[in-house]
């Protein structure tokens, strides 16, 4: 099920969706003594980003990664970690960062080892970006590895997409099935459309997926710019 809350400009959502943020890791705090917060690289959640570092967080109690990332360096321009470290971290005080790819390592065994040794669970607030073609996270439909990633009871999939460039590491659907809150940050009347054609039937895509699992509640912040 997903939940409209729309906005006219990119900035009255992301300052929305911080606020929203928040609220959420403070509830998580109250019934234990950390909580794992996952966000969302590309271009849409800078501005987000930004206000979120703004604001008053317990960020010692807080635990911090990605919804998915290139397999590239931390420096690299295209890096989701890159986004990250110089939009949020530098205001996340004392915050502690969890990485999804260490490309000193081989790809494959990286995902192996998250999924054998990650012990923060699933996030309690996960903020979910989406393309035209109904991906979420990297769980890209023209993907080998799709059918893994959507029926896979691991946290973390490796996809390598064909029609986007870079392999990738990604929370599965099960996992993000299984976050306590998630929010979707988009844009504009045609990533709006993708949802609400994926809210109305199943697709083979992962929104479509994710919204028809049962129990799963998406709050959706959408802008019309």
């Amino acid at each position: 099920m997903i939940h409209w809350r729309i906005f006219p400009t990119r900035e009255a959502q992301a300052q929305a969706l911080a606020n929203a943020v928040v609220a959420g890791l403070g509830e998580a705090l109250t019934i234990r003594p950390r909580a794992l917060l996952a966000v969302s690289g590309g271009t849409s959640p800078r501005a987000f980003l930004t206000q979120l570092a703004r604001l008053p967080v317990a960020w010692r109690d807080i635990d911090i990664t990605l919804v998915d990332d290139r397999w590239l360096p931390p420096d690299h321009e295209e890096s989701n970690a890159r986004l990250v470290t110089e939009t949020l971290m530098p205001g996340a005080t004392g915050a502690h960062w969890l990485p999804l790819v260490d490309t000193h390592t081989n790809a494959a065994l990286q995902v192996r080892t998250l999924n054998d040794t990650w012990t923060h669970g699933v996030p309690q607030v996960c903020v979910l970006g989406m393309g035209e073609d109904g991906h979420t996270a990297s769980l890209f439909a023209d993907a080998p590895q799709w059918r893994e990633a959507i029926t896979t009871h691991d946290k973390f999939v490796l996809v390598q997409p064909q029609r986007a460039p870079h392999l990738r590491v990604s929370w599965s659907l099960a996992a993000l099935g299984a976050c306590e809150r998630l929010l979707l940050q988009i844009q504009g009347p045609a990533k709006r459309a993708v949802l609400e054609a994926a809210q109305t039937d199943v697709q083979d895509n992962a929104i479509s997926r994710l919204i028809h699992r049962e129990g799963v509640n998406i709050d959706v912040f959408w802008s019309e710019e």
